[in-house]
């Protein structure tokens, strides 16, 4: 398949090189996602991590956009299609909070399993571009690695902003595991039996007697990396503190905007 124009600026591997239109068909997304992998890195690059970062996105989605009567603009906001991503920033490793800040934008693209990035990325990069220094390490509420064209949305973003991203997802996209102990810490391989058993990621305990989290590889960084810094960030709840704040932080964002009490800028 040739490259398609929307990507050729993607043969520069510059960060500058690696941005790519939004507004796409999903035939296009798929290959942008192909694309992108081919700028991925499974081993660890992190450099000093001083600063993580937890991002997670909400969205307003009703069935139809077209309005037939003359409404306020609150009213409009209530029915208009919005993306919502928030992103909290912390002190590495004291996880003290030092900034958060959220970005809404209008929600164009479909949701299709395997494409979500598309929906959440455009607003995550819009609330990333409020923060006065981009952080070291993203914890992202969702796949990375383990994902069909192996690039979920941590990896994406990761790729995108060439920096260490981690996916930590509350369920399994694709793959399988075997059996896991209950002792928070431990962990066992996620792989994909459609990909001769390809290692894709891993089930993590971060909690005694719950079920566990999935976590992958977002970008520049190792498996077992990835496992441990999550682990480094959890505080005695199922979600790891960064994207459980983010999560959190989203939910309350929403619930302003659709009661009115804040500007979607």
């Amino acid at each position: 398949m040739p490259l398609h124009y929307t990507m050729k600026s993607m043969e520069n591997k510059s960060i500058e090189g690696r941005r790519h239109p939004w507004d796409v068909s999903t035939t296009e997304a798929r290959y942008i996602q192909e694309q992108l992998r081919e700028l991925w890195e499974g081993k660890d690059r992190l450099g000093k991590i001083r600063t993580v970062a937890g991002l997670d996105a909400s969205f307003v989605v009703t069935g139809s956009q077209a309005l037939s009567k003359r409404i306020s603009r609150w009213e409009w906001l209530r029915e208009a299609n919005r993306a919502i991503a928030c992103v909290v920033v912390y002190r590495f490793p004291e996880m003290v909070e030092v900034a958060r800040e959220f970005a809404i934008v209008p929600l164009n693209f479909p949701y299709v399993p395997g494409l979500l990035s598309f929906r959440e990325i455009p607003a995550m990069l819009a609330a990333l571009k409020k923060l006065e220094k981009m952080p070291d390490l993203f914890f992202c509420d969702g796949q990375g690695y383990a994902h069909p064209r192996r690039l979920g949305l941590a990896s994406h973003l990761g790729v995108l902003l060439d920096r260490p991203s981690i996916g930590c997802a509350k369920s399994i996209l694709i793959g399988t595991h075997g059996r896991l102990a209950e002792k928070a810490g431990r962990w066992t391989e996620l792989i994909d039996p459609r990909a001769n058993g390809e290692r894709i990621g891993a089930a993590v305990r971060t909690r005694a007697g719950v079920k566990p989290m999935f976590i992958s590889q977002g970008n520049r960084i190792s498996l077992e990396s990835a496992i441990r810094l999550t682990l480094e960030v959890c505080d005695g709840f199922r979600m790891p503190r960064p994207t459980r704040d983010a999560d959190h932080f989203a939910s309350e964002i929403k619930r302003k905007l659709l009661r009115g009490e804040l500007s979607e800028k």
